[in-house]
């Protein structure tokens, strides 16, 4: 029988199962020659309660236990105002951007199921990585995104940024 999968809004009692389940997506990205991404700390526990302070943080369960965290944040994003060797799809309608997906190893299908609540939500997504994250380069482009350009943190670190757009309004 499969697991029954559910997301819903993240709250601080899920903050030592969520800060579990990036630990165990770090180790997915070290073992695939990921090794820049997601160091010193980060996402720091001040980084997800911002992402729950804006309503913003989200848990994928499987019957009933985290295996995956993600955030869905409205536009702007500051960090997106300015692309390089590039453009966006679409610059001018609002948007939502998916930060911070991370799974454990054993849950299946979590990329697509969080990316199918995302688009029931807004026809225009934007979502970027490091550049040695080639199993979410991966992801990112088999669901359908385009790749847009190069976007700088605030650190100055560069992320492939990518957009989809849908059909629906935003």
């Amino acid at each position: 029988m499969d697991a029954r999968r559910e997301i819903r809004a993240a709250r601080e009692a899920d903050l030592p199962a969520i800060l579990r389940v990036l630990e165990a997506a770090k180790g997915i990205m070290r073992a695939s020659g990921n090794l820049h991404q997601w160091v010193d700390g980060y996402p720091t526990p001040e980084v997800l309660r911002e992402d729950f302070r804006l309503g913003a943080g989200f848990v994928v369960e499987d019957d009933g236990a985290p295996v995956a965290y993600f955030a869905f944040r409205p536009s702007p994003e500051p960090t997106y105002s300015y692309i390089e060797g590039g453009a966006w799809l679409d610059d001018t309608r609002p948007y939502h951007v998916i930060h911070r997906i991370g799974s454990i190893p054993d849950a299946h299908g979590v990329f697509v199921s969080i990316l199918d609540w995302c688009s029931a939500r807004d026809g225009n997504l934007r979502i970027d990585t490091h550049r040695d994250n080639r199993i979410m380069q991966h992801c990112i482009a088999r669901y359908g995104f385009t790749y847009c350009g190069i976007i700088y943190l605030e650190s100055g670190d560069e992320r492939l940024a990518y957009q989809k757009l849908t059909e629906k309004d935003s």
